[in-house]
């Protein structure tokens, strides 16, 4: 869900539509309009929305219907990809990618881009692929259902592959484990009250799977990143642990995270059926965070006069024999 402008938008599985709504109401009266449509259930049903930092553009995540297209890519049809609907000129398009689910979507406060978070395939065994965090450039290509992590061919799939993807195909910018299924994504911002562990980088929250032995996920970390807006390269860092039992039964999975006015971290859990409310005891806001200033591109330098004048000497100038 994202709010905009007086309307509360929703994304369906087969659609994003939208209600009149003002903070403080308890109700949607009336019919939802409809923005636009997506292509309906399959494996991944489930779909997200960001709203750009300016409120013009929303971004909307839509996974695929399948392990690796098994059905034939005419049953993946704008799928595995992002999609950017721009209010001011009433458009969508295909943002990114063979991007096997991708999930939450959050705007780095450093740099402006979107980032997600995305679910790889399946039935390579227990530590293969690499579910990842990645940053998500207009046009980007991320491989799938044909490759993954840059280099790697998946054999099992029996599909044309577009010629020449393998040299435009992108590495995601940072591995969140095998089959740990991540979900929600949020950066941490001014007036966040997670304290300064916690001061610069994403929270996410990994649902957990049951496509691996020993599980994993089930939590939510922190991934670090730099003052430049860059992901570092170290483990990510617990937040919220303990939803597995000693018999390795889950009594919950984190599914989401979004920050309250408050500063607090909210959680998700769609197992234990709540929502968890997480702070740092005795940390002050957080301060703004500062986005990098663009530096623009240097003007073009003028373009002298282009004088085309005949060679008499050319062999193309001479009269053939």
């Amino acid at each position: 869900m994202v709010w905009r402008e007086g309307r509360l938008y929703v994304a369906n599985h087969n659609g994003v539509v939208s209600w009149p709504f003002q903070p403080g109401q308890t109700t949607l009266p009336g019919k939802p309009e409809k923005l636009m449509d997506l292509p309906p259930s399959g494996m991944h049903w489930a779909r997200n929305l960001a709203l750009s930092p300016d409120g013009q553009r929303l971004y909307i995540s839509v996974g695929s219907g399948t392990n690796i297209a098994d059905n034939g890519l005419e049953a993946e049809a704008d799928r595995a990809a992002i999609f950017e609907y721009d209010f001011t000129k009433h458009r969508v398009r295909q943002f990114a990618g063979g991007m096997r689910n991708p999930n939450g979507m959050d705007f780095n406060p450093y740099t402006g881009e979107l980032w997600a978070v995305v679910n790889e395939r399946d039935m390579l065994g227990p530590d293969l692929v690499p579910d990842y965090l990645t940053n998500v450039p207009l046009g980007a290509q991320y491989g799938w259902p044909w490759a993954y992590w840059k280099k790697y061919i998946d054999w099992r799939v029996n599909l044309p592959m577009p010629e020449y993807m393998m040299e435009y195909v992108r590495k995601p910018e940072y591995g969140l484990g095998a089959h740990v299924a991540p979900l929600g994504l949020a950066f941490a911002r001014g007036g966040n009250t997670m304290g300064d562990r916690f001061a610069g980088g994403a929270f996410i929250a990994r649902h957990g799977s049951w496509n691996r032995r020993p599980l994993a996920g089930y939590d939510v970390v922190f991934v670090r990143f730099d003052s430049h807006g860059n992901v570092l390269p170290a483990p990510p860092a617990p937040v919220l642990t303990g939803f597995l039992n000693k018999d390795g039964k889950a009594h919950g999975r984190p599914t989401w995270v979004a920050f309250a006015k408050d500063g607090a971290l909210l959680v998700s859990d769609d197992v234990g059926g709540v929502i968890w409310r997480v702070t740092a005891p005795g940390a002050k806001p957080a301060p703004a965070i500062a986005q990098i200033a663009d530096t623009p591109l240097p003007p073009k330098p003028p373009m002298g006069k282009i004088r085309i004048q005949e060679n008499p000497d050319s062999v193309l100038n001479k009269p053939q024999q």
